[in-house]
């Protein structure tokens, strides 16, 4: 009897030209006795097998797209790394399970390549640079029709978090939590003890069980989980993660909170595994370390305790530098990551958008910081979809600057037609109609360099509150100038006002539209302002964005930087809620 294939790696691609212009992935596979081989196989025969098998573990998904709507051959690469890796993990996982290992259709698969010139030619093998459009709309429809997209099997949730800083704006008792499923109560810290320390002693546990109460009293079942960290309170992470003796001490402090205070759970806000975040000592360990605390704090909390971990567009820095290929186990442990899209461009002379919707137009500077991008690089690594909650800002960057568009992600290619992209392919309803989508002027772009946060989550902690603003101070920003802005003070000093159940220019602002981000933002060149926020629109896209593609639901940062509940309100529609 012949060794069973016992592992398998996708590297490489080539394409054919019959019937029709298409990729072959190469299935490298080593034999449990060390015999190598390699067979080429077609996207649609993984999803044959995967029909036979009718296996629980996920593919990567059907994506139509063509040069109709992304003239560049950047499109092709783009999905080809994609599905490379997510196939290669699909058939490491058939591998892994003692149901599916043994398989003859599995050890079949992985020995003899197939060939296609008789059969059915399926769009979805295709360059999608070689489709039509008519191809790429027609099978979109039927892929839809199928339920094979856009496809999510139960209700995403809405969370957020609440900082211990907000009380005198946002008591907890004043908190309508019909609005939220889950609550993460920003921050305790580790400390040089292993164990916990919180931002203002005994004041911040107080605020703590005053929304515990609060939200059990509410009836509707709000779940509170304690968020220990954050970027200015991540000093200690590594030191606490490096032994055995350290995370055991550290783990009985969070499983002592939850205990006390009656909580659902722990959320790990570690700015960041191997990365000095801000300023903090880090070691080549850390990510290995993290999963051993994930490990242990699971076995001490149980499976009904919520653990999450709150990251970045990337998967954590392993040992070699680079982001983790396999977080697979880490994901066992987690109930949800928090995916941290926000801060990708901070205020300058050229502002950029805070929280990319995607890389729509293939033209940005950050292509790996974005909600889409997020989702792909953590799927790859072996994390679902099921698992993600996407983080959305309620605040944005006020800029001195008289730019009168988006730097780096804002100009499509030539020919590029966004409207139908976002409607037709990512199946998003048309942004704002009111909103400009105003071109550069020739000279008007400043040399001062993009201000790129790169991960960088300083949080202001002052209480603001929402004084009536004098006529003659109307739209005046200028005292936000190089900082983070709510949501309701660019309401309340009037750049934005209420008209409906949306939010349109005020006081001399223009609102303009960046396409290839999804990003709304105003600007005032007599003002010298500009200001990248997040307004309905934009946040109900990404919530849409999250729901379709299977996401476990999104989380705000913060609550208190709502206009009310507005924000919230159009979040959770779109959450399907």
């Amino acid at each position: 009897m012949p060794a069973l294939v016992a592992s398998v790696a996708i590297s490489k691609h080539t394409t054919a030209t019959i019937p029709r212009p298409h990729v072959l992935y190469y299935v490298e596979a080593t034999s449990s006795d060390g015999v190598d081989s390699s067979v080429t196989k077609r996207y649609s025969d993984f999803v044959a097998l995967h029909a036979t098998l009718k296996d629980s573990f996920d593919l990567p998904p059907k994506r139509i797209l063509t040069t109709s709507f992304l003239p560049s051959a950047w499109i092709d690469d783009y999905i080809i790394a994609e599905r490379k890796a997510s196939l290669q993990l699909y058939l490491n996982k058939l591998l892994a399970s003692p149901e599916f290992s043994a398989h003859p259709a599995v050890q079949k698969f992985l020995v003899t390549s197939t060939f296609h010139v008789s059969v059915e030619f399926n769009l979805e093998d295709a360059l999608p640079s070689t489709l039509s459009r008519k191809a790429a709309l027609e099978v979109q429809a039927r892929l839809r029709a199928e339920g094979t997209v856009n496809a999510t099997a139960t209700t995403p949730i809405a969370a957020a978090y609440y900082p211990d800083w907000v009380l005198d704006t946002n008591p907890p008792e004043g908190i309508d939590y019909s609005k939220f499923d889950l609550i993460f109560f920003a921050f305790a810290t580790p400390n040089s003890s292993n164990t916990l320390s919180w931002d203002d002693g005994s004041t911040s546990t107080s605020i703590l069980k005053r929304l515990v109460a609060a939200a059990r009293n509410s009836g509707h079942g709000t779940k509170i989980v304690l968020s220990i960290g954050g970027w200015g309170g991540s000093q200690f992470f590594s030191q606490v993660m490096s032994s055995s003796g350290n995370r055991s001490t550290f783990v009985n402090a969070a499983v002592g909170a939850v205990n006390t205070y009656g909580l659902d759970g722990i959320d790990i806000d570690w700015e960041y595994p191997n990365e000095s975040g801000a300023g903090n000592p880090h070691s080549s360990a850390d990510a290995a370390n993290l999963l051993s605390f994930f490990t242990s704090l699971r076995s001490a909390l149980g499976s009904s305790k919520i653990i999450s971990a709150a990251v970045t567009t990337l998967p954590w820095i392993g040992s070699n530098g680079s982001p983790l290929t396999n977080v697979a186990s880490y994901a066992a442990q987690l109930t949800y990551i928090n995916i941290m899209n926000y801060d990708t461009w901070g205020a300058s002379a050229n502002p950029g958008p805070n929280a990319p919707l995607g890389n729509l137009c293939g033209t940005s500077r950050q292509p790996q910081a974005s909600a889409q991008a997020a989702l792909n690089q953590w799927k790859a690594a072996g994390f679902p979809a099921n698992k993600m909650l996407l983080g959305l800002p309620l605040y944005g960057y006020v800029s001195k600057s008289t730019a009168t568009t988006l730097t780096g992600i804002a100009l499509p290619l030539p020919g590029f037609q966004v409207a139908e992209y976002r409607e037709k392919v990512m199946n998003l309803p048309k942004r704002n109609p009111n909103a400009a989508c105003p071109l550069p002027q020739k000279g008007e772009t400043p040399e001062e360099e993009p201000n790129f946060l790169n991960g960088k989550h300083e949080r202001t902690k002052k209480s603001i509150q929402n004084a009536e603003v004098s006529v003659e101070a109307a739209g005046d920003l200028s005292g936000w100038f190089n900082q983070q802005i709510p949501f309701n003070q660019i309401v309340a000093l009037g750049a934005l006002k209420k008209s409906g159940s949306v939010y349109v220019q005020a006081n001399g602002f223009t609102e303009g539209w960046d396409d290839c981000s999804d990003t709304p933002f105003l600007f005032n060149q007599s003002r010298q302002t500009v200001v990248t926020y997040d307004d309905t629109f934009s946040l109900g896209d990404k919530a849409l964005f999250a729901k379709q593609n299977g996401m476990a639901g999104c989380f705000t940062w913060s609550l208190d930087q709502d206009d009310g509940y507005a924000l919230q309100n159009v979040i959770r529609a779109n959450l399907g809620k």
